[in-house]
């Protein structure tokens, strides 16, 4: 990756990954090892769309530090915050087998780190080859606080695909001309939706479609012949993005570090936390050619950022040019409507497992049968400055009409771990508490739902299956659900209310899509499976930071087993005080 005329900050990202380059080559001899990293939180001054403002930022990089490890490998990442707020770090998609405390979600797993602070991640990489990523997960802070995570294969493991001439992370994100902070506040005093973003970029830069953004629009060089590996990450902080490469096809490899059979698009679709791994065929006449992240948007009467962020996938012949011609402008490509979801069922439709590691089969008996609504809901109160959402309400969202509220005097899996009484519930409800038309007229009697911090309790090593069925209060919308420290098999998606007598048939038992983030259709449902095999307090919940706020979350307490290696590790010392 390139820019043109970079910035000193931009020179920052530039030098990082020539590190990551040399880390590549170092990797071709390398045996299991552990990874030091220091990550220090720190606001940074950023220009983007004419203006600077500060950030918060990992080692002043935007995006941050892309950490490359090997299946096997120990991480060990020693976190300074020197950020005047609160922060944690997430790993999306790493397991954590029996470290839960390295997981990272603010009052779930651990308290914040508090400004001036440290505390350091320690976990091990188990079974996982593929994209991942890191981010903050506390408030809003991922917005700019993330990077990419990338697991090579144990060695002596090749891809499941001839191995491409370049390995390019490519991350999407959403920009803000303002402090984050002060909008995450804005919204929760008002109670309505949140301003929408000024901006999408692709690796930091939203590109020459912007104002004020041409100089610093990302480059990508290949050579005409080659194949490269594009690995696609959706950092944005509330909003689903279509990915596309003017005139080239996709060939689609792996999505959340799990291998799939290979099929040819030309558009991916990535909820917020989901990572795709592409092939890009370098076969086209020299030249240059945009690459584009643009919105998909399923929810009605929702504003939302309809821009679309640019890089340049550029011929290396193309780019040695006498600087006396003229460059011509970057072929666009066509890029799909907003509310396209004929398109998104059509790739999601073709996503199908390559097989699952150690043998393992997808689980046909069935121990928990869970029935989830997911969806958004209004809180009626008196008309006020806190109170500016629709007909003077103020936005929640639940799971089967709880809507989720975070403890403050310490963490869930810390009451849990140390028998702390009065912090949470188990009795999250496993159906709703109202049968209803999920996605037809809801009456206005079940939008409101009820708060609490109420978990769901699994024995250890059980089967379990959800059904997460959207609803239509408010809107209907495409949700990405997240669940921390499993991946799971998708038996099956559709449209409308899910009925077991009908769509049980449609299950696919044979090469289900194994995944840790879900994009459950708009006005539909999918069905999940795991096996409960990693002890722990795991944060289920959307993906789109805005509903997170909300309450649109839950959580499950997985019991130990028998024995050491099926059980909790003990708290690490350092551990953040709340």
């Amino acid at each position: 990756m390139e820019h043109s005329n970079p910035s000193p900050m931009q020179c920052n990202i530039s030098i990082s990954i020539l590190i990551l380059l040399a880390v590549f080559s170092a990797f071709s001899s390398a045996t299991a090892e552990t990874h030091h990293h220091q990550f220090v939180v720190q606001a940074t001054p950023v220009k983007r769309l004419c203006r600077t403002h500060s950030i918060i930022t990992v080692n002043g990089q935007f995006p941050g530090p892309t950490l490359l490890v090997r299946d096997g490998d120990t991480l060990v990442v020693k976190v300074i915050n020197s950020a005047p707020y609160n922060v944690t770090l997430h790993w999306h998609g790493i397991r954590q087998m029996r470290t839960p405390w390295a997981d990272g979600p603010e009052y779930v797993t651990q308290c914040p780190i508090q400004p001036g602070a440290s505390y350091t991640y320690r976990f091990t990489i188990e079974n996982q080859d593929g994209t991942l990523w890191w981010h903050a997960h506390s408030k809003w802070l991922r917005a700019t606080v993330y990077g990419a995570l990338i697991i090579l294969p144990k060695l002596g493991v090749p891809y499941p695909f001839p191995e491409p001439k370049q390995d390019i992370p490519v991350l999407l994100g959403e920009w803000w001309n303002r402090d984050i902070i002060s909008i995450l506040r804005q919204a929760r005093f008002t109670g309505a939706a949140p301003n929408v973003s000024d901006a999408y970029t692709i690796n930091g830069q939203p590109g020459d479609l912007y104002k004020c953004s041409s100089q610093g629009t990302t480059k990508f060089h290949v050579k005409s012949g080659e194949t490269v590996l594009l690995r696609i990450i959706n950092a944005a902080l509330n909003q689903e993005l279509f990915f596309t490469v003017a005139n080239h096809m996709l060939t689609v490899v792996g999505n959340d570090a799990a291998y799939n059979k290979q099929f040819t698009t030309r558009v991916v679709m990535l909820g917020p936390g989901q990572t795709t791994n592409v092939l890009l065929a370098a076969n086209q006449p020299s030249g240059h050619y945009y690459m584009t992240a643009s919105p998909y948007h399923s929810a009605q009467n929702a504003p939302f950022d309809n821009t679309t962020a640019t890089a340049i996938l550029e011929y290396e012949s193309a780019s040695c040019t006498s600087k006396n011609v003229s460059v011509s402008k970057p072929l666009m490509p066509i890029i799909p409507a907003y509310n396209d979801t004929a398109t998104v069922t059509a790739y999601t439709s073709q996503i199908r497992n390559l097989g699952s590691k150690q043998g393992k089969t997808v689980p046909t008996r069935m121990d928990e049968n869970l029935f989830f609504t997911v969806g958004l809901g209004l809180v009626n109160c008196f008309p006020g400055p806190r109170c500016q959402g629709p007909n003077n309400t103020r936005f929640a969202a639940s799971m089967n009409n709880v809507s989720f509220l975070l403890p403050r005097r310490t963490s869930l899996l810390q009451a849990y771990y140390q028998n702390i009484p009065g912090i949470y519930t188990t009795d999250f409800p496993p159906v709703p508490p109202v049968t209803f038309d999920y996605t037809g007229n809801v009456s206005r009697a079940l939008w409101q739902p009820r708060f609490g911090t109420k978990l769901y309790k699994l024995k250890f090593g059980s089967n379990v299956q959800i059904v997460l069925q959207d609803t239509a209060i408010v809107s209907t919308e495409d949700h990405p659900i997240h669940l921390h420290g499993y991946h799971f098999y998708v038996m099956a998606q559709g449209f409308g209310n899910f009925n077991p007598r009908r769509d049980t048939a449609g299950f696919n038992l044979v090469d289900p899509p194994l995944r840790n983030t879900i994009n459950v259709p708009v006005g539909g449902w999918a069905v999940i499976r795991f096996v409960a095999d990693n002890p722990g307090v795991w944060m289920m919940h959307c993906h789109i930071d805005s509903h997170l706020a909300w309450g649109l979350a839950m959580a499950f307490l997985v019991e130990n087993g028998e024995g050491e290696l099926q059980s909790i590790e003990p708290p690490p010392p350092d551990l953040p005080p709340c």
